[in-house]
């Protein structure tokens, strides 16, 4: 496809708006495109998200905000599950979609902390008056402590002056800081979270029991079709009976940071990126001296291996944690700490030092490197226990790669991920990657629209991870194509994307109503874009940042002829009606400390 240039019809004047960053640059686009068909169907699939997201939220939720669901404690099912279910509704809402979005998923966040606030266990001890304390889960793993943030940390995107969202963001940062006595989690001299059981009301530094991890009994049989397929509540105990070994500190917990960056990004306050890049450095340190593999398991005395006989590998979620399927009787490898990675992310997010990331890929050349040949095929391993590595596959092993070369940018992180149809799209290799990858959300929003119209659950019968399978939120492609961003997952991280939209009219967050964008090509300093207004009557009037939270600088901005500089974070668009272009804008990255702030409060 040729696309139109600003030249002939189109005009590029430089422009100073107090209201904004100094300098700002202002582009009016007057070349006339019929809208491309991935343009009307990203139009599209962010009004129908929206309308989809609207009727799941009267059907699961109350007026209160509340999960109409049968109220439990545990990892099967549980407080963090009830706001699950709103999963990427912030990202929807951020890159444009309606403001009843917003609206939605803000009533069912404070609605799921008062409803789990209010809710008890009877005899799992450490939740007997509520599962929820300081509006904050009491203590649990950060697999299921990620999951219950995944809306909340990405909250920031759409109200970045809410003074509520403030609070508890310095709150929950200040939970892994000391800053709350009840909550003694962190140890500041083995700089250690002290348990895999952490939260509002501090580290379980005992081994931990099934019931733990269950929760309650409960009648399952006939009423409740639970997620691991057990069929009983002894099943569920016995799923879990193995889950002990939780005392000293675990590389999931540096999920944790999300915390901390997100509350330093409120006003750059120093105490939360001092206290992130500390645990994050003690981290980088136990690789090292470990070989080059991240250990999962720190004692209290910060030895590696300290809580688990001297076993590096050791611990629940650990390199060596296989359990067996109580009702089938096969084994199961169930880890977590390669979601630690999402630590050293949030220290290159604030430093943009790739020191950062050469652990993370040393340690998948070490484990790689341990492979073997059968049958004439190379297998790689995945586990590594008492008797070393085993768990081989064909598929090197590789978590978070595609994470690490979009930070990188560097081609040695790219060997990880072949036939990765976006980043090929990217390379110029598949064309018709857009509208194949917007054609896949769009039968996903139709196949769990039809699946909730047909769920047959009651309140009585429907645990809080019931409906998640059919919430309809369908973002993986505007996502990638509009920002050029990574999903952020589930695990309560923060976003990454090379680009992020602003209604400068509406005073939002999120491209303005018939504006689509079409990221093409993202290099290590420069991204292109393409921008139409749909609109055949309106013009519209878009802010184009540098990154998800303004960390990165435009230097110039170019058409197929022409370049004008910006040395800014932010740069404006003016789009007549029924006109595009494509721009090229080269750019440095991490050139500024993140900041949840919108372009006109900075």
């Amino acid at each position: 496809m040729k696309y139109p240039t600003l030249t002939g019809l189109a005009v590029i004047c430089l422009t100073f708006l107090p209201s904004l960053e100094a300098d700002e640059t202002v582009i009016t686009v007057q070349t006339p495109m019929t809208p491309p068909g991935w343009a009307l169907m990203e139009r599209a699939l962010l009004r129908e998200n929206a309308l989809a997201c609207e009727e799941y939220f009267q059907k699961y939720f109350d007026e209160r905000g509340f999960l109409l669901c049968v109220e439990r404690w545990g990892g099967d099912d549980g407080p963090d599950d009830a706001i699950e279910n709103c999963n990427d509704w912030p990202i929807l809402h951020a890159l444009g979609a309606s403001d009843r979005v917003l609206e939605m998923y803000l009533k069912a966040w404070e609605g799921h902390l008062r409803q789990f606030t209010l809710a008890k266990t009877t005899e799992v001890p450490f939740a007997r008056d509520g599962m929820y304390y300081k509006e904050f889960p009491v203590m649990f793993d950060w697999l299921h402590n990620g999951e219950g943030l995944t809306v909340f940390s990405l909250q920031g995107l759409s109200t970045p002056t809410d003074r509520a969202m403030q609070r508890r963001l310095r709150r929950y940062a200040g939970f892994y800081m000391n800053e709350d006595p009840q909550a003694p989690n962190y140890d500041p001299q083995h700089k250690i979270i002290r348990s895999l059981f952490n939260g509002s009301r501090g580290p379980l530094l005992r081994k931990a029991t099934a019931l733990d991890w269950a929760g309650d009994p409960i009648e399952v049989e006939h009423r409740f079709s639970l997620g691991h397929g057990e069929r009983t509540y002894a099943e569920m105990l016995a799923h879990f009976e193995d889950y002990n070994d939780i005392v000293g500190d675990h590389p999931s917990n540096l999920l944790a940071t999300s915390l901390a960056l997100n509350a330093y990004m409120l006003n750059h306050e120093a105490k939360y990126k001092k206290w992130m890049l500390e645990y994050v450095d003690a981290w980088r340190q136990r690789m090292r001296d470990n070989n080059g593999i991240i250990p999962t398991n720190i004692g209290l005395d910060g030895t590696i291996g300290g809580a688990t006989n001297g076993k590096w590998w050791g611990g629940v979620y650990g390199w060596g944690f296989t359990v067996v399927v109580p009702q089938t009787g096969a084994l199961a490898h169930r880890t977590t700490f390669q979601m630690g990675f999402i630590g050293f992310m949030n220290a290159f997010a604030v430093t943009g030092d790739d020191s950062y990331l050469e652990p993370w890929r040393h340690m998948l050349d070490v484990v790689n490197s341990n492979h073997k040949e059968v049958d004439g095929k190379t297998l790689y391993p995945h586990k590594y226990g008492d008797d070393g590595w085993y768990a081989f596959q064909p598929q090197p092993y590789a978590p978070y790669a595609q994470e690490l070369y979009y930070l990188s940018m560097k081609e040695a992180d790219r060997k990880w991920m072949p036939g990765n149809g976006w980043l090929d799209y990217l390379e110029g290799k598949n064309p018709s990657f857009p509208e194949q990858a917007l054609a896949a959300d769009f039968a996903r929003l139709r196949q769990r629209v039809e699946g909730m119209r047909n769920d047959t659950t009651t309140p009585d019968t429907r645990l809080s991870d019931d409906p998640m399978k059919y919430n309809p939120a369908s973002i993986y492609a505007l996502n990638q194509l509009m920002q050029g961003g990574l999903h952020p997952g589930h695990r309560g991280s923060t976003l990454f994307s090379r680009l992020r939209y602003f209604d400068p009219v509406q005073r939002r967050a999120g491209i303005p109503e018939d504006v689509a964008a079409l990221v093409d090509k993202i290099t290590a300093d420069e991204v292109a874009v393409t921008l139409v207004n749909t609109s055949q009557v309106a013009a519209r009037e878009v802010l184009v940042q540098g990154g998800a939270y303004a960390e990165h600088q435009f230097l110039s901005v170019v058409d197929q002829k022409e370049t004008t500089q910006v040395n800014a974070p932010v740069l404006t668009v003016k789009l007549a009606p029924g006109t595009g272009t494509r721009l090229t804008i080269k750019m440095e990255r991490h050139a500024h400390q993140p900041t949840l702030q919108f372009p006109w409060n900075r």
